[in-house]
């Protein structure tokens, strides 16, 4: 929903519709009219965020006996802490490139540490699997992620430097494959359409893979769910370029990126968790004095 949000305060064009921060025109709830229901609803929603993940980090300290996993709720607390001081500094700096695309960046590896939180605290995280998976698939995923993670860093990019209708027309640009690339709006436009490819091919392939050497559910369904997300992300991008940038299809298509990376990286660590762990076994024996029993 954060990620919603602060996706409605690009598309709005909401970032400066507040001028001051912490504080909102002096202000805890300044009128909620115009941009600044955009921009102080995304401050709102960021503050129960922040609130939400002390709870969490302190509960996973104190509760979870595994270091790895309390190393990730701090690491949750302190990029949540970050990602508020870059808002503060996106808004006091009136909307620097570098900050607010790091902002982006931001945003989306918090969300990984939640989804990666919220899969190793999960009971069928520690559930014996029926036998291990190839490690080649656990690679593959991980590289599938980061093809992800580099096309939202380039979406964050052509979204902060306003390229999103650089290049005017889908699926050709400017009529043509190839751009005349005069201007670097034109270059990220087309740098994301050509990433948008690469990961499509990326997810393609690691989907098929999956099918292809795993039967185990608790990994096909990521790597088919991955499938369908990008089949989807592609809708929306066309939907984005036709609409002239509508707000409700911009806004889904970043929400949307956002659901794939995480669906990767579940895949990728599930994966990786099959690969480790030792299949369940039969005890012939056993077997053997149940049946005679």
């Amino acid at each position: 929903m954060l990620l919603f949000l602060g996706g409605l305060v690009t598309s709005t064009g909401s970032g400066l519709a507040v001028p001051d921060w912490p504080l909102s025109f002096g202000q805890v709830f300044p009128p909620m009219v115009g941009g600044v229901l955009f921009e102080h609803g995304h401050r709102l929603a960021a503050t129960a965020v922040g609130c939400l993940t002390v709870v969490l980090a302190l509960w996973t300290v104190v509760g979870d006996a595994r270091a790895s996993v309390r190393a990730l709720g701090l690491l949750a607390l302190l990029a949540v802490v970050l990602q508020g001081l870059l808002g503060g500094i996106t808004v006091l700096y009136k909307l620097p490139l570098a900050v607010s695309v790091t902002h982006a960046c931001l945003a989306q590896t918090f969300f990984c540490l939640t989804v990666t939180l919220a899969l190793v605290t999960s009971p069928a995280w520690s559930a014996p699997r029926p036998r291990r998976s190839p490690a080649a698939l656990a690679v593959l995923a991980g590289l599938t992620t980061a093809a992800v993670f580099g096309q939202l860093v380039l979406g964050a990019l052509m979204r902060h430097v306003h390229a999103g209708l650089a290049i005017p027309d889908f699926p050709l640009a400017f009529g043509r494959l190839v751009p005349p690339l005069v201007t670097p709006y034109i270059a990220v436009h087309f740098a994301h359409r050509i990433g948008a490819l690469v990961v499509a091919v990326a997810v393609g392939s690691t989907a098929v893979h999956v099918l292809r050497h795993t039967d185990d559910p608790w990994v096909r369904r990521p790597a088919l769910l991955a499938g369908g997300l990008v089949v989807l992300q592609v809708t929306l991008g066309a939907l984005t370029i036709w609409s002239r940038r509508a707000v409700l299809a911009t806004t889904t298509h970043l929400v949307v990126g956002a659901a794939l990376l995480a669906t990767c990286l579940v895949l990728t660590l599930r994966a990786t968790r099959v690969t480790l762990i030792q299949p369940r076994t039969v005890d012939p024996v056993g077997v053997r004095r149940g049946a005679l029993a």
